[in-house]
């Protein structure tokens, strides 16, 4: 890159954005001998990556395909397509390759052995590098220029670079402050690109109310042992978390698609909490009409049902008082206690969007359709996913995807030309 102001370089490939889907891509070029230029607002890349390994580095998940391409819910067809090039498997081989050993958990996650994302990033880039990948920090893409050069605007002025193959792969719009801002969106709008209103996705959600004395007392506290439902669909068992202003955690993560889409449709969302999944109705009912004597409802909930603890004061916050006076309508509370949520939390607070750049807007290799030369990969498509792997997998994916369709490009157009 020249350093003078307002100058031309030409790069033949660039890739806007230093997250798991451009690396992924600047890898797939580089070890095809492209000479790959990776630009990244941030001071250093993979910044986003390097935070969500916090507290254990979640790679993938190691269910079967079938059911792995599910969790991707309306886009499935699409992202299975990606998978279908670079699955889980491959994303545990490709680890290996890096020198980080994997392992399956108890729940079908996939980590690496030392559970951290540092290593893997490190070594990563230590690849790149090898491979001649020139990386540029503190650069920020601003559009095109009149000309269709991409507009960088760096720390020694605003750069003009040519460049043969574009890969954007900019993120969504959660944690603005690793980089992922959305600021790319008016720019392929003004490109007449269709962008799906970017959503809040993996993200908690406000309630209609807590109390002061429930939260006061239970805000930051897991709920385990317990199962959540929406809109009819079965319970899914796992670990969610109360918050000041409503819900968040896992199990809530992997229902954050369905949640949306009933406030959209009611503008509020009835979320359904089993509070003992492992027993039915019929038992819960037998173990409540059992004689207490002298215990209080509390007590008897506890030595009956374990139920105490903040399982109990949920019941106590979401029923309405005249159940616990009848066994029976209790037992059915119990087995069915509706949290009404009213909206997502902060889009900026979100682990990751829904929302982007629509699939019809894109060839097969990830091409803007509109944009000859021009892909894009990553979050910043209109795809959806929970965590537990799921995320990361198809960002690989999609960048994985994306670099094979820019060498077809490059091909195609006879300008694979090792122009630094």
């Amino acid at each position: 890159m020249a350093d003078s102001q307002h100058s031309l370089t030409v790069a033949p490939v660039c890739i806007i954005g230093g997250g798991p889907a451009g690396l992924m891509a600047a890898e797939v070029l580089a070890d095809a001998g492209c000479v790959v230029h990776v630009f990244d607002a941030m001071p250093s890349l993979g910044r986003k990556f390097l935070l969500a390994g916090i507290g254990g580095m979640n790679l993938t998940h190691s269910e079967d395909k079938e059911a792995f391409a599910q969790r991707y819910h309306a886009q499935q067809g699409w992202v299975a397509g990606w998978l279908a090039q670079f699955d889980a498997q491959s994303v545990r081989d490709w680890a290996q390759g890096l020198g980080i050993e994997t392992f399956v958990g108890s729940s079908g996650r996939v980590f690496p052995k030392d559970m951290k994302a540092a290593p893997l990033l490190r070594a990563w880039l230590q690849r790149l590098r090898a491979l001649g990948v020139k990386i540029h920090t503190r650069s920020r893409w601003l559009g095109w220029d009149e000309r269709g050069a991409l507009r960088i605007a760096t720390a020694a002025g605003e750069q003009q670079v040519r460049a043969s193959a574009v890969l954007l792969a900019l993120g969504g719009g959660s944690w603005p402050r690793l980089g992922s801002d959305a600021a790319w969106l008016p720019i392929l709008e003004q490109q007449g690109i269709a962008v799906s209103v970017l959503q809040a996705s993996n993200c908690g959600f406000d309630v209609a109310a807590w109390s002061t004395v429930f939260t006061d007392k239970y805000a930051g506290t897991p709920v385990k042992n317990c199962a959540l439902s929406v809109a009819g669909q079965a319970f899914r068992q796992g670990e969610w978390v109360i918050t000041r202003s409503g819900i968040e955690g896992s199990l809530v993560y992997a229902l954050s698609a369905a949640i949306r889409q009933q406030i959209r449709q009611d503008g509020r969302c009835t979320v359904l909490l089993d509070c003992l999944p492992h027993k039915s109705l019929a038992q819960v009912q037998s173990a409540l009409e059992k004689p207490r004597g002298k215990k209080t409802l509390s007590k008897h909930l506890q030595a009956q049902l374990g139920l105490g603890g903040v399982r109990a004061a949920l019941l106590r916050e979401c029923a309405p008082a005249d159940c616990f006076n009848d066994m029976q309508q209790l037992a059915q509370w119990i087995k069915s206690l509706p949290i009404e949520v009213l909206q997502a939390r902060p889009l900026a607070e979100a682990i990751s969007t829904a929302g982007g750049v629509d699939a019809k807007m894109l060839n097969q290799g990830l091409m803007l359709n509109a944009k000859p030369g021009v892909f894009c990969a990553g979050e910043m498509l209109d795809w959806d996913a929970p965590t537990g792997g799921y995320l990361l997998t198809a960002c690989l994916a999609s960048g994985f995807v994306a670099g094979h369709g820019m060498l077809d490009w490059l091909a195609k157009d006879c300008i694979v030309e090792q122009i630094v």
